[in-house]
């Protein structure tokens, strides 16, 4: 069992809106980038960006435009369901990289994605650009039916994503994209079919009886991927459900798997950001509570994996 250590919860400055709580709940996809902390939330039009050490609230940065309901079943349906925060390496204009946030596909509605550039320190350089993922979605659709797009990190040539199959007719897989291809399509707004390159389908066991499911991914320096998954007790991508328990584990640069274990905590893990120290590999981790009136935890924990 990886034990985890609570470092804060992800308190704002202010809120999104009048009314919404000062903080990040929903938390899905996690980017640690020079001092700063990057999270998006899955029922939100912001990315929340919190300084890298201590405590302090978080500010948010818009990335599509309008307002989204209130009342929580309107809310879920309008929502962009972003689900994945990755790093980019240079592309047109952002030549020190850039964040890229996708949405996870399950519905018609949630299909698009965000590009936002870095300077050189890991700031924010400029605004969000829209990217379109609905040419890709829909042919990954085709392949695994349900669509629910969780995690992504470049490794090597590849952006590897990660597919989360819900319930027990799921199918959880990594979707491997052509990178080169990946940042000329982010360049111009769209990501089309032509940056796919493999689809493996993967089981990840259970635990608590409840299937294991993707939730996000990052990359470490040697083309390892440490990734992060949770048993939710749910029948498709768009119902919440009962969380067994959340689990952390490693691929091989070729995908194979080297490590699996459960957390302590009994939590759905929803993102997490991985570095090397001192001959370990080391995560920071945010939880998705599904209740607005949550503040999202940000964790750490050591992994008994060797750097």
């Amino acid at each position: 069992m990886i034990r985890t250590t609570l470092r804060r919860t992800l308190t704002l400055e202010a809120p999104e809106a009048p009314g919404r709580p000062a903080h990040v709940s929903a938390a899905s996809g996690l980017v640690r980038a020079g001092d700063w902390l990057y999270v998006v939330a899955d029922d939100s039009l912001h990315l929340a960006v919190f300084p890298a050490r201590g405590d302090a609230p978080g500010r948010q940065v818009r990335l599509f435009p309008g307002e989204l309901p209130e009342e929580a079943s309107a809310r879920k349906a309008a929502k962009p369901d972003l689900e994945v925060l990755c790093l980019l390496g240079p592309l047109g204009g952002a030549p020190h990289g850039a964040l890229l946030a996708l949405p996870s596909g399950s519905t018609p509605t949630r299909m698009r994605g965000a590009l936002l550039p870095l300077d050189a320190s890991g700031t924010l350089s400029g605004p969000a650009r829209t990217v379109d993922c609905s040419a890709l979605y829909l042919q990954l659709a085709r392949e695994f039916g349900s669509l629910n797009i969780e995690g992504a990190a470049v490794v090597g040539g590849r952006l590897r994503l990660l597919q989360r199959g819900n319930g027990d007719a799921g199918v959880d897989a990594l979707v491997d994209l052509d990178r080169e291809r990946v940042l000329r399509a982010v360049e111009v707004g769209a990501l089309g079919p032509e940056v796919l390159r493999t689809t493996r389908r993967w089981e990840l066991g259970r635990a608590g009886g409840i299937r294991l499911s993707f939730t996000d991914a990052s990359p470490l320096p040697d083309g390892r991927l440490v990734f992060t998954a949770a048993a939710e007790d749910t029948r498709d991508a768009y119902a919440d459900g009962a969380v067994a328990g959340s689990a952390i584990g490693v691929l091989a640069p070729d995908g194979t798997p080297m490590f699996l274990d459960g957390v302590d905590a009994k939590v759905k893990l929803e993102g997490v950001d991985a570095w090397v120290e001192q001959g370990r590999v080391h995560v920071l981790l945010v939880a998705d509570a599904d209740d607005p009136t949550v503040a999202a935890p940000l964790m750490e924990a050591a992994l008994d994996v060797a750097g």
